[in-house]
């Protein structure tokens, strides 16, 4: 397994949340929308524009900001 930022893990790929890396209300607000260490991720969807693209965590589908799953390290 590799340890990559959330930006990075291709389209319906499972992913392990590693760390948040990020302080702050940032990361309040990550952890508020489920993105928890340990927690299985599946990006689903792009924009057309390719930002934000939506991400499958703890069943719910959550749109982010790339300057936002850039905090996010993740094995693959």
């Amino acid at each position: 397994m590799e340890i990559k930022t959330l930006t990075d893990l291709p389209l319906n790929t499972k992913g392990i949340i590693k760390k948040l890396n990020c302080t702050g209300t940032i990361r309040r607000r990550l952890l508020d929308l489920g993105f928890i260490e340990g927690t299985h991720i599946i990006p689903v969807l792009i924009s057309p524009s390719k930002d934000p693209k939506a991400f499958e965590v703890r069943g719910s589908l959550i749109a982010i900001r790339k300057e936002d799953s850039d905090f996010i390290d993740i094995l693959y």
